[in-house]
């Protein structure tokens, strides 16, 4: 036998080990149901996480059935079943409709009807508006000079006067609060500027300064806020959760909303973004990072040692820009804090 003939079987014998490897990776949650009807309020994690141990994987067990139209969307009355298809599980899905008389007609399906991957209501505002901004993007915006009637701060139902509007080519625009640069950890690069949409509405008069009804608001809108013209351009909620290229590790820049302690279904910034390959999806695992401590016991001086980094949660990207990407804390089992690391499950 040659040593070519040799290399070859050596090769062919490792990736059928890796492949079985892979497909025993796949473990089902102990307590899984055999059956299950989605209803309202279900999201796509809540069932991967009934069926399997790691809920990225729920592609390797989803049997898509070609005969469903969009067979990977799922919505609620939709039946779900655990099935064994050559010994490895599978979830088959069919499609439960309500039983009722009609006469013959076209059903159509909205896909907003479709269950979300996560849950929208944590995420709605920044599926629609952009909040990564370049350096100098917002310097020259309109600005929000006064609220009319004097307010200090603006809500819901209120106008504000705002300054830079030169043109009447957009009927309605989005209000940003500046926020401060997002800095790489390590390499100190500026990877873009935060901006946090608090609210939005028509324009009611143009000029200098134009009038702004403020239709929609999330926080109090002040002097010195930024316009930008209104995109109600709605990324679709139902992307399949996934893993990212492999050996992938950021870290957390900062949580949305200005607590210091993060947990279950906060909003937070990624050093991570398409340049690396990240997209909506992705889920990473989150580490804190081990203290360093000195051995006492060893009785050497200055004898210090790094403790394991802990697995802190689980973190899924909603969206994701050139170098920020925005993600969606899943699971948190211990505390989390800006400056964790995320890899790669």
């Amino acid at each position: 036998m040659t040593t070519k003939n040799l290399l070859g079987m050596v090769f062919a014998a490792l990736l059928v080990s890796s492949l079985s490897l892979f497909a025993d990776d796949v473990v089902l949650n102990p307590e899984h149901p055999d059956r299950y009807v989605v209803v309202k309020g279900d999201t796509l994690w809540d069932i991967s996480t009934m069926f399997l141990r790691d809920p990225w994987l729920w592609l390797e067990i989803w049997y898509v059935n070609p005969q469903v139209a969009n067979p990977h969307l799922i919505y609620p009355g939709d039946i779900l079943n655990l099935v064994y298809v050559d010994g490895k599980p599978r979830v088959q899905m069919t499609r439960g409709y309500p039983s009722v008389n009609m006469s013959p007609r076209m059903r159509e399906e909205s896909l907003a009807k479709a269950i979300p991957t996560i849950p929208l209501d944590a995420i709605q505002q920044f599926l629609t508006r952009a909040i990564v901004v370049s350096e100098g993007d917002l310097d020259t915006a309109p600005y929000v000079v006064q609220s009319a009637g004097e307010h200090v701060v603006s809500g819901r139902g209120d106008r504000i006067y705002v300054r830079g509007i030169e043109t009447e080519d957009y009927p309605s625009y989005d209000v940003f609060e500046p926020g401060g640069p997002y800095i790489d950890p390590d390499t100190n690069e500026l990877l873009g500027y935060e901006a946090l949409y608090i609210g939005g509405g028509p324009v009611e008069k143009f000029g200098d300064p134009a009038t702004v009804y403020l239709s929609d608001s999330t926080r109090e809108v002040r002097t010195g806020d930024r316009l930008r013209p209104s995109s109600r351009a709605l990324m679709s909620p139902n992307f399949q959760p996934h893993l990212p290229p492999a050996d992938t590790e950021g870290r957390i820049l900062s949580v949305i909303g200005g607590v210091t302690q993060i947990g279950q279904f906060n909003v937070v910034a990624l050093d991570l973004g398409t340049r690396e390959g990240i997209e909506p999806g992705h889920i990473f695992r989150i580490y804190q990072d081990g203290d360093i401590i000195k051995d006492t016991v060893s009785g050497k001086r200055n004898d210090m040692v790094k403790l394991p980094d802990v697995d802190a949660g689980l973190i899924m990207v909603f969206r994701s820009f050139e170098k920020v990407s925005f993600g969606l804390v899943m699971k948190a089992t211990d505390p989390i804090h800006i400056n964790d690391f995320v890899r790669t499950p």
